[in-house]
Formats: C-alpha cells, sequence, structure tokens
C-alpha cells in the first residue's frame, strides 16, 4: 500500500520554529517530486514548497520565501520542511503529497496525499 504519512506539526509561538517530515511507505521517492501543501480553515489549498525529484529544483511562494527550506533524504525515503520564523498566518493543516519527477503548482496533479498535519502558531 503506498502511503505518505506526515509529522513534525505542533503549536508553537509566533517566531518559532517547526521541521515536518514526510515518509513514504510502500514505494520510494527518489523518482517523485513532493509538495507541501497548506490548507487553512475557510481558505484553499495552497502550495508552500515543492522539491524535484533529483532535489536540484526547489520552488517557494513569497509568503514562505526565506523562511521555509525543503529538503530530501532519500535513502530515509524522507522529505523535510524547515519552517522557522513562523506567523500566526501560517496555521494550517500541512500536507505532503507526490507526483513523478517534477514540481506542479496544481493541487490536483499530485497522485499520492498524505492525511495532513496540523501546524499552530500561537501565542
Amino acid at each position: 500500500q503506498l502511503q505518505l504519512v506526515e509529522s513534525g506539526g505542533g503549536l508553537v509561538q509566533p517566531g518559532g520554529s517547526l521541521r515536518l517530515s514526510c515518509t513514504a511507505s510502500g514505494f520510494t521517492l527518489d523518482t517523485y517530486a513532493i509538495g507541501w501543501f497548506r490548507q487553512a480553515p475557510g481558505k484553499e489549498r495552497e502550495g508552500v514548497s515543492c522539491i524535484s525529484s533529483s532535489g536540484d529544483s526547489t520552488n517557494y511562494p513569497d509568503s514562505v520565501k526565506g523562511r521555509f527550506t525543503i529538503s530530501r533524504a532519500n535513502a530515509k525515503n524522507t522529505v523535510y520542511l524547515q519552517m522557522n520564523s513562523l506567523k500566526p498566518e501560517d496555521t494550517a493543516i500541512y500536507y505532503c503529497a507526490a507526483r513523478y519527477y517534477y514540481c506542479s503548482g496544481y493541487v490536483q496533479r499530485y497522485g499520492y496525499w498524505g492525511q495532513g498535519t496540523q501546524v499552530t502558531v500561537s501565542s
């Protein structure tokens, strides 16, 4: 069974940091691009980062650029999202998703999704 499992979410104060992990089971991630998305209550799911299968290409929207860093450890079948300088507006459920080789900004182009992990930024 092909699965993606996110972990690392939680409650953090503004300005704090969290590292999310996305671990695959049932398949290896080395031929998949991995995107991180988030969805806040009442809002559409939005992309916050993506890394290509080779790791050579990453992208971030302006809202998180300079604060979030995506990386991958294929030997661990895991992709990470390091989130620094967190803001209350970063509060959302964070999902990872996989598609072959190249990143896409379109949610519907990802075939595999995790169940999500809650990130809450609040004092």
